[in-house]
């Protein structure tokens, strides 16, 4: 068997591997800019603390890192083609250890610690330069950073560089160093090293872009599995995997989605491909094989209910039945709070209760959707509410539930949504009856078509036909009629029609045939008086008086990575506990939120700080964007977009005044 010459890739300690004396990491010129945020960086420092938790005999593996020889015949010199991502920010937060080891007394006092540190970051013999070297255009910024060589009172550079070492100082305090230190050692990645005659682009293309990607259920799967013995493996996977997939089959990704967003309140963002994973993995950070099997078992446990809500005739009676397929309407949207008000029935809890839940949660999709509301990112915060019980949750749904008055209206001059659903519930229509829809007033009349048997279409005015199709699709031109009959109406003449409805079993469509005549007066007639019945089916919840559609809770507020374009008009404005705050976008209320909380609940933004890693700090520590708040306390104002909104969500929870603070998006906000 022959041997590749050009390639050479070997399994590696990450840490020795950059450790080693001689060896400098350049980044060529090509390569792009730094781009890992706050994000990546947070998932990174999970993971490390992970692995330096777990049993000794784990390792983390970062991936492959691709390098060729220099063509300057520098031998130990490394062009790094793939991975400057990853091994610039492990030298950013081997600096922020570095450095916190150098100011902190007890830490400094270890030699050895400091030394093994700087190995990493700097070549014994050209200590005024960094191990790793950037392009040329932002060398500078970097070893700035790394190398802590910024004079007090100048203006610090906005950069990704300072954030994500910013980052990493705040959230790895001096205690934390060795722990930090000691995960940093069990990483580990495949070093790929090239030949001369190696083609580089054509490597790289193939370790990026070869295969089908996994999807977010296989990598929870892996994820799951991975560390596991064989007969552990073998285990989970016949006890409890199987039988998730059995019971979700092709619906299995929206199951942990649905899963995920029911049992942390929050709506689980799938762009990018990995949101579900990756909310995932911080739901679940470590997995031991006892915590495992307490955790799959639940999963089964909601599984088989997801099963239930994906096929209702499993859920026995009829009318839970009924209502579960009431509810599949609109979709599975729903389906997190639906999951933990079933999951609560078949614990006991009143069947009753929960179909006035399945009611509540129609009543809210229906008449949103009747006025022009969209019906997204809604459930994280009703899911939130239920857990404080069936009182909370009918509070939270009527504060989003449009009012009688707007509803009256647009059913009135709008088109009626999942109509044979309404016209079904009104009727109270048997389910195995086969009827279809039918348009009194037809949808693209002939020139022949009448109204009352005597003026024909052709002889309407303008304005009258136009008066007629604007009502066409409103709940009182529309009937339900068996399917026979239906096809025979179907573009009639009312006077032809008459005949059909008198032999409906519908009583709302028999009660037509009584009728002489068919227009905009008639249909608005019909509109008024069902609207009655309508309002009393789909009702309001009373429990609170105001409808804030417009208004997004804090926490449901969408957590964007950097500075998309148009940050700074993301908001109208902000609703602070009934205050009005003309506040735009996420720094001004990352600012106003702390400031606020420092003179109003001092003690609840110390502990959420001191858990968290920051962002208040007793001095302002390392070169940054910072905001006084008192003479020794200070906050610090250098991270992206998301974790700014990230902490200002976590700061109010702490507080307990979350669900009193709202945003109103802008026009710039809703497009981001």
């Amino acid at each position: 068997m022959r041997t590749a010459t050009n390639i050479e890739a070997t399994a590696v300690n990450t840490i020795a591997w950059l450790s080693a004396e001689h060896t400098t990491i350049v980044v060529p010129v090509y390569q792009r800019q730094y781009r890992w945020d706050i994000g990546a960086c947070e998932q990174l420092l999970t993971d490390i603390r992970a692995v330096a938790d777990s049993d000794d005999r784990h390792m983390h593996f970062i991936g492959s890192i691709l390098s060729s020889a220099s063509t300057e015949g520098n031998a130990a010199e490394l062009v790094l083609i793939d991975g400057q991502q990853r091994v610039t920010t492990l030298m950013l937060l081997v600096a922020a250890l570095h450095h916190s080891v150098l100011n902190d007394p007890t830490l400094s006092a270890d030699a050895s610690l400091s030394t093994d540190l700087e190995r990493v970051l700097v070549r014994g013999a050209q200590r005024e330069r960094t191990k790793l070297r950037p392009h040329r255009a932002w060398a500078e910024t970097f070893e700035s950073v790394v190398l802590d060589r910024r004079l007090e009172g100048t203006d610090p550079r906005d950069s990704r560089f300072d954030d994500n070492y910013a980052f990493f100082r705040s959230q790895v305090p001096a205690s934390e160093v060795v722990r930090i230190w000691s995960g940093l050692q069990r990483l580990e990645h495949v070093a790929i090293t090239l030949g001369e005659d190696a083609n580089a682009q054509q490597i790289f293309e193939s370790l990026n872009s070869t295969g089908e990607p996994l999807r977010d259920h296989e990598l929870i799967h892996n994820y799951v599995l991975m560390g596991l013995s064989h007969s552990e493996q073998s285990e989970i996977e016949d006890s409890f995997w199987v039988p998730i997939e059995h019971n979700t089959g092709d619906a299995i990704a929206g199951f942990w989605r649905h899963y995920l967003v029911m049992t942390t309140g929050r709506e689980v963002d799938t762009t990018g491909g990995r949101g579900v994973y990756d909310a995932f993995r911080q739901r679940f950070p470590r997995l031991d094989l006892a915590a495992l099997r307490t955790h799959a078992a639940e999963w089964r446990e909601f599984s088989e209910i997801y099963r239930i809500l994906l096929h209702p005739p499993l859920a026995g009676g009829a009318e839970l039945t009924r209502q579960l397929e009431f509810t599949n309407t609109f979709g599975r949207g729903m389906y997190p709070l639906m999951m933990r008000a079933y999951r609560d029935h078949l614990r006991g809890g009143q069947r009753a209760t929960l179909v006035a839940t399945l009611e509540l949660v129609q009543s809210l999709l229906l008449r949103r959707t009747i006025v022009g509301l969209d019906n997204d990112r809604l459930v994280g915060r009703l899911c939130r509410a239920g857990e404080a019980g069936a009182d909370a949750l009918a509070g939270a749904i009527a504060r989003i539930t449009p009012s009688d008055a707007r509803v009256r209206v647009a059913l009135k001059y709008g088109d009626l949504p999942h109509a044979a659903y309404v016209l079904r519930r009104l009727a109270g229509a048997d389910g195995s009856l086969d009827l279809d829809v039918d348009h009194v007033f037809p949808l693209a009349p002939s020139d022949s078509w009448s109204g009352d048997g005597i003026r024909e279409w052709a002889e309407y005015s303008d304005d009258e036909q136009n008066s007629h199709r604007a009502l066409a699709q409103t709940l009182g031109n529309l009937a339900l009629l068996e399917q026979p009959l239906a096809e025979r109406a179907r573009d009639a003449s009312f006077p032809a029609k008459r005949p059909l409805f008198a032999r409906s079993a519908i009583p709302e469509t028999r009660d037509l045939a009584d009728g002489q005549l068919w227009g905009t007066a008639a249909i608005g007639e019909r509109t008024a008086r069902l609207t009655i019945d309508f309002l009393t089916i789909w009702a309001r919840p009373t429990a609170v008086g105001i409808d804030d559609d417009g208004l997004t809770p804090i926490l449901d507020a969408q957590r964007r990575r950097g500075w998309p374009l148009g940050w700074q008009r993301e908001f109208e404005y902000v609703e602070y506990r009934g205050e009005h705050w003309e506040v735009y976008d996420v720094k001004a209320l990352f600012n106003r939120i702390f400031k606020r909380l420092w003179a109003d609940a001092r003690a609840d933004v110390v502990a959420f700080s001191t858990r968290r890693g920051g962002p208040i700090f007793d001095a302002q520590a390392w070169n940054g964007q910072w905001d006084a708040l008192d003479e020794s306390n200070f906050l610090y104002m250098g991270w992206d977009s998301k974790y700014m909104l990230t902490a200002v969500q976590g700061v109010l929870e702490e507080s307990g005044i979350a669900s009193e603070v709202f945003v109103k998006y802008s026009y710039i906000g809703d497009a981001m």
